[in-house]
This record gives C-alpha cells, sequence and structure tokens, in this order.
C-alpha cells in the first residue's frame, strides 16, 4: 500500500514530498488523475496542479471530477492511473460525492493493486477511518452543509489526520481532547508537512505531532512507525 498525506500549503512547501512520492513510481512516464473535491471552479486548481508536477517530471495527466456524470470510458481511463490525488476543500461534500458516485470502492481497489493515492487535506482525511477531524475545532472546521451524517471513510489506515495544524494552545486543547475519545493515534500536521504510507510503515515529513490517549508527541522527520 501506497499513500501520501498532505496537510497543506504551497507547492514548493511540499517538494520533498513530492519526490518521495514519484520514487514510489516504478515508471519513467507516470499518469496521475486529479479529483477535485468539487467541480466549480477546480480547473484553475488543476492547472496550478499540472504546472508544478510538470516540473518535477510529469507529462500525463487526467482530471476527473466526482460530482458531475462521467462516462465509463472516462472512469477507467482515470483508474487507470499511476498516481490518484484527492484535492482539498470541503471533506464533506467530497466525501458525498465519492460516496454517491461509488467512488470509494474503486479508490480501494486501485490502492490494493499498488496504485499510489496521495491526497490534500480533506482528501487525506478521507483515507482515515472518518472524517470526524473535519468537525473540529470550531474556530477552524468545514461547514456540513451536505448535512451528511455517516461519518464513514475509506479506513485504509488506523490513525486519524488533521491537516492544517497549528501549534497553539487552542489547537492542542481540542486535539487532546478529542484523542481522549479515541483509541488510535491521531496525528496533526502543519501546512509543509505529511506523512508517507509505504507498505506497512509510516515516514513523517515537517513539522507533523501525535495526539494519543490525552498526550502529545512531536514527531521529526526521522520517525518512521508501524502501520
Amino acid at each position: 500500500m501506497y499513500l501520501c498525506l498532505y496537510s497543506g500549503g504551497d507547492e514548493i512547501d511540499n517538494i520533498d514530498i513530492d519526490k518521495k512520492v514519484l520514487s514510489l513510481v516504478k515508471k519513467k512516464d507516470p499518469s496521475v488523475t486529479y479529483i477535485p473535491s468539487c467541480s466549480y471552479a477546480s480547473e484553475h486548481y488543476f492547472k496550478d496542479f499540472v504546472d508544478h508536477y510538470k516540473k518535477i517530471g510529469i507529462t500525463r495527466f487526467i482530471h476527473f471530477a466526482v460530482d458531475v456524470p462521467q462516462p465509463e470510458f472516462m472512469i477507467e481511463e482515470a483508474f487507470k492511473s499511476d498516481i490518484i490525488h484527492l484535492s482539498g476543500g470541503n471533506t464533506y461534500y467530497f466525501l458525498k460525492y465519492l460516496r454517491k458516485g461509488q467512488y470509494l470502492k474503486k479508490l480501494k481497489a486501485f490502492v490494493k493493486r499498488g496504485g499510489i493515492l496521495t491526497g490534500l487535506s480533506a482528501g487525506s482525511i478521507i483515507m482515515t477511518p472518518t472524517i470526524d477531524t473535519a468537525g473540529f475545532p470550531d474556530f477552524d472546521k468545514d461547514d456540513n452543509e451536505e448535512n451528511v451524517t455517516n461519518f464513514k471513510a475509506m479506513g485504509l489506515v488506523n490513525f486519524e489526520f488533521f491537516p492544517h495544524y497549528k501549534n497553539s494552545k487552542r489547537y492542542d486543547d481540542e486535539l487532546l481532547k478529542h484523542s481522549k475519545k479515541i483509541s488510535s493515534p491521531l496525528y496533526a500536521c502543519t501546512d509543509g508537512s505529511g506523512i508517507i504510507v509505504e507498505k506497512k510503515a509510516l515516514t513523517f515529513y515537517g513539522k507533523c505531532f501525535m495526539f494519543y490517549q490525552g498526550k502529545k508527541v512531536k514527531l521529526d522527520t526521522t520517525s518512521r512507525l508501524g502501520l
């Protein structure tokens, strides 16, 4: 299993993680499917995505929106890619339409057969067991305008993920409280940081922290944990 969970930030902030992702691909000319969280204005973000990844050697891209109908041939092509990227955005909206189009099953099958799945913010949260972390803290959460009640996500990993983390008391109070309610670790990453899942090992890049049963631990870039 090969996954990459990006927190956020500009492309240059994530360049080291990008290079690691590319090293996992066993092809000289890999293809990438970009799945936006919402089709509205997604072409702008797709252009930025393409411009960045062209600089590091990728030339083949597919834009695949899940909240609009897609022909069968397009679905087949999208899931043949070497890398699939789930963008950032509103986690509730994204999960609703991934579920509605039955794409969660396709993504799991893609990962199972060795495809590399990457996500940014909301896209990363959707890889975890639930999207609970999209709902707090009150001062920095996604609005659930879609009235999603089933928060179950893909469950590819046995931890929760909190993107856009800021190392401050008001964030820590909320994350520590949540960590007491769950049995799994909660990893929080600042923008420009992230986690690579390579088979059954986790590697942390940038400023990452673990919140577990009411305790906070800083993880450095050399930290490697088992999945």
